[in-house]
């Protein structure tokens, strides 16, 4: 399965998915929805049940755009603090599967106070026999800061 797209939303492309990489765009929608509600008073590492209903939750580890890892328990801990501060959407790029490996490519927004970003992240998710999503690796793609210089790579010759 392989879907392609610049300018369609998770809600748009979700139509059109099967397997194992529709799962992956239900589990971006929950993600979505959920940081939205996380503003509302009550939210909680529990209100991610939604999203558990993907994942092997015993035996999952995600790796963050670090090299941070996480199991089910500390990811839903990061993900309450980052989502109660944040604001955050994403337009939908491109999805593929290959047996039980999903790659989903989406460009992301997001907003923390007056910080706003705009990267395009890549993640693999990783599927046991029963469906459920037992890893996930971020790769993120973003500019640099204004102030920030390009690197050299003339080999230290003037």
């Amino acid at each position: 399965m392989n879907i392609d797209s610049d300018t369609i939303s998770i809600d748009q492309a979700i139509g059109s998915a099967t397997g194992r990489a529709r799962k992956v765009l239900e589990y971006s929608q929950t993600m979505g929805r959920l940081v939205k509600s996380a503003k509302e008073p009550g939210f909680s590492v529990h209100s991610w049940a939604p999203l558990a209903e993907l994942i092997e939750t015993d035996g999952f580890v995600r790796i963050g755009p670090f090299k941070e890892v996480q199991n089910w328990a500390e990811y839903t801990e990061f993900l309450t603090s980052w989502a109660t501060s944040s604001d955050w959407d994403c337009v939908f790029k491109r999805v593929s599967e290959a047996d039980d490996i999903v790659f989903l490519e989406l460009e992301e927004h997001s907003r923390i106070g007056d910080f706003s970003s705009v990267v395009n992240s890549v993640s693999v998710y990783e599927f046991n026999a029963d469906d459920q999503i037992t890893y996930v690796a971020v790769y993120l793609q973003m500019q640099l800061p204004d102030s920030a210089p390009l690197p050299s790579f003339d080999g230290g010759h003037e």
